[in-house]
């Protein structure tokens, strides 16, 4: 059975303000893997989306069925007690509410936070993915490298 894979990579530093969650974001000319089209400027729902648009941070499943999530991201050092981050159903609500999953609060290890998760979820054509960060500082903290991944096992 075809496995279908989207696997992204930013390294522009992205600015994420205190208190906030925040949609990661791929520019659509960084390194990717997208054989099934999964995350292009030109959108499933008829927009035309640029690397500086949210939209550049989600990924259209392009089938149905059971999806494995992987993300990695890298943040500066700060001054900063906690961390967080999420997957995201529908993160603009383009096609209904965001519902996030696999939210994880991080207490903070010494100096540079680098982080990897995985989670599985159903995912289904028309409503994109997305993976959400936070942080609890007093000004704005760079991520300064992010990974966002899918692999769906279609039913």
């Amino acid at each position: 059975m075809t496995v279908y894979v989207c696997s992204l990579s930013a390294s522009p530093d992205q600015l994420i303000q205190p208190g906030t969650y925040t949609l990661l974001t791929f520019p659509f000319e960084e390194d990717q893997l997208d054989y099934q089209l999964m995350h292009q400027p030109a959108q499933p729902d008829g927009h035309t989306a640029t690397s500086c648009d949210p939209r550049a941070g989600l990924i259209w499943p392009s089938c149905e069925g059971w999806g494995s999530l992987t993300a990695e991201f890298s943040w500066e050092p700060g001054g900063y007690s906690e961390i967080r981050d999420q997957f995201v159903r529908d993160p603009l609500g383009l096609a209904g509410e965001p519902n996030a999953t696999a939210l994880v609060h991080r207490p903070l290890s010494p100096g540079w936070q680098l982080i990897g998760k995985h989670h599985e979820i159903m995912v289904h054509p028309g409503v994109p993915l997305g993976v959400q960060v936070w942080h609890n500082d007093t000004v704005p903290r760079k991520v300064t490298y992010a990974q966002f991944k899918l692999a769906i096992h279609p039913w």
